[in-house]
């Protein structure tokens, strides 16, 4: 009998139906000793009354005789309470007994008494008897009771153990329908019940927990970070990625302290207002263990539970902001490389209509300038439109092997007047031809840029040498170096922004329009490749171009 509270009940139960049973016992004891006691006075009674109305001539013959015949011990007292005669052999010895005085009348006068007494020995001993028979039955009703309540009890707890037993594998698969109890009384119409309701039950609990697991994978495969936290600010659920963007071992325990998960102030002081207030709240915060990622908080009450909590949903708008700070610069770059050749332009225009049109030492001049910076506004829409067509994924066209040989060799033609002029030496070597996948115009001019940035960065004399090798890996190498005025190590990271120039001045005066190198980043990532460049201020520049090859040629 594993079971607690049939074992309590049992015990309470046995212990009154003992004490019902010792109950009755004293009583049928009592009273049984009660009409024994009752006969008896009402004999020595009836027999005194019977003998105290005979005739006795002789008291001496007469109470031996009387004592026989009525089976009480006869004694006869004188009027001065001397016996007279006792049917006794030991008269002063009475011992345990009842006895009843009465008048006797014919004992020769008056004042004589006659006593009749019962001995209470033989009464006690078969009332000892008649107790022992009692409590030996008393005992055996008891042992034959507590067997058929173990026995009940032992059926009873199996039954109970059966109906626990499939109520606890009722989550899963259960037991099957026919192992639980059965019966007219209260547990079968229990297990009736269960029956009847298990299907249902497991049908509710196989769609919740697809509902959960559905929920689950949609929370883990977020890109956005989930995080929900109970009133006491410990962790209820926290997706992989917020685990990733703080840098916390995966999975996030449950119950974890929030501040053992992230310490941040900004997002602790969210969802403790969310909690307090039970509003929804948003705000753009950056969290210090996300690498100092911006996020887009939206934190909101959860409800409807007893243990009240909040989430919050984070969205990653680091490159949302890095964007518009982009889009910012961009314009304000874009207005401000329009605003010097408009400017000029406008002035010079003015200059000729006022009259400058009859100068004919400066007219002349003047119109030359305003055509050079006509053709740098061109330059700056032509390069405009060239960035906006990589960055829109390229032009319409499907692209194709392009041999790196001869895509060098143009652009080497396009430059050498450029080089001849400036007194910059163009070399090549060692140049290994492979093909690539791709625009070939884009991909020369990429090369242009370049060799163009290093020509006009360079001093009289110099050198710019290319060269390629087809490396392993299905990765061709192209590098371009020169010996240059070199880049100043703070600007190198920044080369390959649009309109960002190392020396403003002189970019301007060679004719840039800074969109050079961003136009040569844009073409070789379209092609799945990258650009790197290494330089030392007064030394040079190297460019190095890695590209995905096609088919490798032979080297020369």
């Amino acid at each position: 009998m594993r079971n607690r509270i049939f074992r309590r009940y049992f015990w309470i139960a046995f212990l009154l139906f003992t004490l019902t049973l010792f109950a009755i016992d004293i009583y049928a004891i009592r009273s049984s000793s009660s009409r024994r006691f009752e006969r008896l006075q009402a004999q020595l009674e009836s027999d005194a009354r019977i003998l105290s109305g005979e005739t006795v001539a002789n008291v001496a013959t007469w109470v031996p005789n009387a004592a026989a015949r009525s089976g009480f011990r006869v004694t006869v007292l004188d009027p001065h309470g001397n016996i007279a005669s006792d049917s006794s052999a030991s008269p002063d010895s009475p011992g345990d007994s009842l006895s009843l005085n009465t008048p006797f009348f014919n004992a020769g006068g008056p004042g004589w008494i006659l006593r009749l007494s019962a001995s209470l020995n033989e009464a006690n001993a078969s009332h000892a008897a008649f107790r022992m028979r009692l409590l030996a039955i008393t005992l055996v009703g008891m042992a034959l009771a507590l067997g058929l309540a173990i026995q009940f009890m032992r059926s009873y707890s199996r039954r109970i153990d059966r109906l626990r037993t499939y109520i606890v594998g009722l989550p899963d698969a259960g037991l099957p329908d026919d192992e639980l109890p059965a019966g007219e009384d209260e547990l079968g119409s229990l297990a009736l019940s269960l029956r009847q309701t298990a299907p249902k039950i497991r049908d509710l609990l196989a769609k919740l927990k697809l509902e959960g697991a559905r929920r689950e994978a949609i929370l883990a495969s977020m890109v956005e970070g989930v995080l929900a936290v109970d009133k006491e600010l410990r962790v209820t659920f926290c997706n992989q990625s917020f685990a990733r963007k703080m840098n916390a071992r995966i999975p996030v325990p449950e119950g974890m302290p929030l501040l053992d998960l992230a310490r941040d102030p900004a997002l602790r002081d969210i969802l403790v207002t969310v909690l307090k207030t039970g509003q929804p709240m948003e705000r753009r915060i950056q969290l210090r263990g996300a690498q100092a990622h911006s996020f887009e908080v939206q934190a909101a009450p959860l409800a409807g539970l007893q243990a009240h909590g909040a989430l919050a949903i984070l969205h990653d708008v680091t490159e949302l902001e890095r964007l518009e700070r982009v889009r910012k610069d961009f314009v304000a770059n874009v207005s401000h490389e329009l605003r010097t050749p408009l400017a000029a332009i406008r002035g010079y225009a003015e200059t000729l209509l006022d009259g400058a049109l009859e100068d004919l030492e400066n007219n002349r001049k003047f119109v030359e300038i305003i055509l050079a910076h006509a053709i740098r506004l061109n330059n700056i829409a032509s390069d405009l439109l060239v960035i906006s067509e990589l960055e829109s994924n390229g032009p319409a066209a499907q692209p194709r092997r392009i041999s790196i040989r001869a895509t060098i060799e143009s652009a080497l033609r396009t430059v050498e007047s450029a080089a001849r002029v400036r007194g910059v030496r163009l070399l090549t070597g060692p140049v290994e031809d492979f093909e690539v996948l791709g625009y070939e115009i884009r991909l020369e001019q990429a090369f242009v840029n370049l060799l163009d940035n290093a020509i006009k960065f360079n001093r009289p004399d110099g050198e710019v040498r290319i060269g390629t090798e087809a490396g392993q890996n299905g990765r061709g190498i192209i590098t371009i170096v020169d010996n240059g005025i070199g880049i100043p190590s703070d600007d190198v990271p920044r080369i390959f922004e649009r309109f960002y120039r190392v020396d403003k001045a002189r970019s301007r005066a060679v004719g840039g329009t800074g969109l050079g190198l961003s136009i040569v980043k844009h073409v070789i990532e379209q092609m799945g490749g990258s650009v790197r460049v290494e330089s030392h201020l007064g030394k040079g520049s190297q460019f190095t171009m890695v590209l995905p090859t096609s088919i490798t040629h032979h080297a020369s």
